[in-house]
């Protein structure tokens, strides 16, 4: 109970005193916002700051912050430490940093970003690899919703019919205006969903049959999976997640200062983090055991698990409220996947998205795309979701060290994301070298190439800074 509680403090504590120092570092003023100057009444609309909190919130956190924190609890304690850390030190300013870059360029995304401060290639890489991700992003949210609505309505209603139900609402989210639907539920599922935090919460440490261990650092994965690089992978959205790149430029849209940045970008992923700290803890604390939580993972799978989690622990009433908490998570997250898709496709091809005709035309074989790979297994396509998430934020990262190499009153200042982005290359290159869904390299081989990698990259940013600063 200590370490849990001592861990949403420090969290807190991140909020009011790191987040100020990048918002610092950033420098935002009073000029105008792209929801004011341009205010086009579809993607680019004013929004209430509170209210841009909680869609920002809804946005970001899929599956991710409940899913893989179940997962990465079975790492043990050990993993409190990265969903804090990983979160205040990365995710956050990953976020923050993605959403007001985004904003400083009339909303662009983050592949527009790429090709404006890391060049024309990774433009067209980015474009490329991040449609692929908000792909995957979707499908995953429309497969684990589906399938704990399942288990909650009567059997004729199967994982399949929810699937297309789903898919239905996702076309009508991802075609009509932000503030129509987006805008107007949005701050009731955050609501909920916070609601639901709050309760399982309020079970695990405060019901006598429940105990949260307290931190010990010792790697307790039932498999003998290494810490490095596997939690770093499978906790993405309660850490840092390269998905909240392609996220934070829909709110850049419609925030109507830049000093609402702290508030909407790194806030939501600050509340984010104390989600995925609720449920690593429950998940230690309902099975009291790694070994027995990873086999409820592998035998129910994950949305079978937080449904006997949420059941068991609050109750027939309260699990149905805390599973409807985890099933707008990855909904409210799946329909903005496909929206920033068809944003960035927009980019690409140049159709207007001020016409219904233009974006219909995107929009529907994109939905047709995901409804396709709803087809493949769950647990393969979460393991290459996990993976191409991690690398799109170690490259936000490294588009956000650029901009700070150009644009920060002092160049020292880009250490903030140089060495979070350098931390995650190593990370990603590491994983994908030795993982079974990569190259299956011995893990002597993977380290090493990792560590170089991410040193040869961080070489390269200290010389870029160096020069910059004498030109």
């Amino acid at each position: 109970m200590i370490t849990f509680f001592a861990a949403i403090a420090v969290l807190i504590l991140g909020y009011m005193v790191y987040g100020r120092i990048v918002e610092k570092v950033f420098s935002p003023d009073d000029r105008e916002t792209p929801a004011i100057r341009i205010n086009d009444g579809v993607d680019c609309v004013p929004i209430k700051t509170w209210k841009a909190v909680l869609i920002q919130l809804l946005n970001i956190a899929g599956t991710g912050p409940i899913f893989g924190a179940l997962m990465g609890a079975c790492f043990g304690p050990v993993v409190f430490l990265w969903i804090v850390f990983g979160s205040i030190l990365g995710g956050a300013v990953h976020d923050y940093m993605s959403g007001m870059i985004s904003e400083r360029n009339n909303g662009a995304s983050i592949a527009q970003l790429s090709g404006i401060y890391l060049g024309k290639p990774a433009l067209y890489l980015m474009r490329a690899f991040s449609v692929l991700l908000l792909l995957l992003t979707g499908t995953v949210f429309v497969t684990s919703p589906a399938a704990l609505i399942a288990r909650l309505t009567p059997d004729s209603l199967s994982t399949n019919f929810w699937i297309v139900v789903i898919l239905l609402y996702y076309i009508l989210a991802t075609l009509m205006p932000i503030d129509k639907i987006i805008g107007k539920l949005y701050p009731v599922f955050g609501g909920i969903l916070i609601i639901m935090a709050v309760s399982i919460a309020f079970a695990m440490n405060f019901l006598p049959e429940y105990g949260v261990p307290e931190l010990v650092f010792e790697d307790l994965h039932p498999e003998g999976l290494p810490i490095w690089p596997f939690m770093f992978i499978t906790v993405a959205c309660g850490a840092i997640s390269g998905f909240h790149a392609t996220q934070s430029p829909m709110m850049s849209k419609c925030i109507m200062s830049e000093k609402d940045g702290r508030k909407v970008f790194y806030g939501a992923m600050i509340i984010e983090s104390v989600i995925a700290l609720v449920w690593a803890g429950a998940g230690m604390a309902f099975f009291g055991d790694t070994g027995l939580l990873n086999d409820a993972l592998t035998e129910l799978g994950q949305s079978g698990t937080v449904y006997e989690i949420s059941k068991v622990m609050l109750g027939t009433a309260g699990g149905v409220l805390a599973i409807i908490g985890v099933v707008v998570c990855p909904i409210t997250s799946g329909d903005t996947a496909f929206r920033s898709a068809r944003l960035i496709l927009a980019e690409w091809t140049g159709l207007d998205q001020k016409k219904i005709k233009n974006r219909l035309i995107i929009t529907l074989p994109l939905l047709g795309v995901g409804a396709v790979l709803t087809r493949l297994d769950f647990n393969v396509l979460w393991r290459y979701f996990s993976w191409s998430n991690q690398t799109l934020a170690m490259i936000a990262l490294w588009v956000a060290t650029s901009y700070l190499i150009k644009n920060a009153k002092n160049k020292i200042y880009s250490l903030i994301t140089a060495l979070p982005a350098s931390f995650m290359s190593a990370v990603s290159l590491t994983y994908i070298l030795m993982a079974d869904e990569g190259l299956k390299l011995p893990a002597t081989i993977a380290y090493t190439a990792g560590i170089i990698f991410a040193s040869c990259l961080f070489i390269i940013y200290v010389w870029l800074m160096i020069k910059h600063k004498n030109s």
